[in-house]
């Protein structure tokens, strides 16, 4: 995810194309402006008789499809949301579990300490690899032991084996320490929380918007962009390249942003920074592992 600065300068606003759709939708733009010069030119030296297209239709079909577009990027935006919260319902929990585990087991050795800390990292970066369909072995093998590893990545869920695993070891390592009933509940709890987590990223990762409902609107964008020239070059003659760039470049924009926030997960400029949640879980809790060794 790319992200600027929230006083952006004229300067940040007119050129700047790190993180604008621009270079998803040039070629399109550009098919409609060179579209809209051959027009003029056919209109100004060809016909002698216009028989140009009116505004009317425009304005009918721009209306629903501007209702189609707000509609869908809303949804396309409610999908966003609820992703970035899930993912920072995940920071927090791992957060909590980590500082209960360092505050209320502190007669366990500081291996045990570290590999249940651990273990909440490698179940961040197993969520990252997850939802995008990656091999998440290199990040996973600095954090697990061996035998943990390897079981992990021979189930289909990794995050989800990693998750019982994690359940079961934070469970052996409170009884073991004669931790209150309470606290192995908390922790559970928790844990309950990285479960409804991973649910929910996997919810939004398998239900798509209707491929039948994407592929009117992306039909319907192009059908509107085509005829805008032929619509406005009665009215506006040699402006007419102009202002159909203008429109092409929102239209063909704003339905390019909805295919892009659509996926979260994604390694788009406008998907969410998973790489930065993960480093974000990884270093918080480390910082908590290196405290506790003072």
């Amino acid at each position: 995810m790319t992200v600027h600065s929230r006083t952006p300068t004229i300067r940040s606003i007119l050129f700047t194309l790190n993180g604008s759709i621009v270079p998803v939708i040039w070629r399109r733009v550009l098919y409609t402006i060179v579209l809209s010069f051959i027009v003029v030119w056919a209109d100004v030296h060809l016909f002698t008789m216009k028989v140009g297209l009116n505004a009317a239709p425009l304005t009918l079909m721009g209306l629903t499809l501007a209702i189609f577009l707000g509609f869908r990027n809303t949804v396309a935006y409610q999908r966003w949301w609820d992703a970035r919260t899930m993912w920072g319902e995940l920071i927090i929990a791992s957060r909590d579990i980590a500082r209960q585990t360092l505050a209320f087991l502190p007669e366990a050795s500081p291996a045990t300490r570290r590999e249940l800390v651990q273990s909440l990292i490698a179940f961040a970066y197993a969520m990252r690899h997850h939802l995008r369909a990656k091999d998440p072995s290199a990040d996973l093998a600095p954090l697990l032991p061996p035998p943990v590893l390897a079981a992990v990545m021979a189930s289909p869920n990794r995050p989800g084996a990693l998750l019982n695993h994690m359940g079961v070891a934070f469970a052996t390592a409170a009884r073991e320490q004669g931790a209150s009933p309470i606290l192995l509940a908390s922790i559970d709890k928790e844990l309950g929380a990285l479960s409804h987590v991973l649910g929910g990223c996997e919810r939004i990762q398998g239900t798509p918007l209707p491929y039948a409902y994407l592929l009117l609107l992306h039909r319907t964008v192009h059908i509107y962009c085509f005829l805008l020239p032929f619509c406005l070059v009665g009215l506006v003659g040699w402006f007419t390249p102009l202002l159909v760039g203008v429109l092409a470049y929102t239209f063909f924009g704003l339905d390019a942003l909805g295919d892009q926030i659509e996926d979260p997960f994604d390694i788009l400029p406008n998907d969410l920074p998973l790489d930065t949640y993960c480093l974000t879980v990884k270093n918080e809790l480390q910082a908590l592992l290196d405290t506790d060794r003072r």
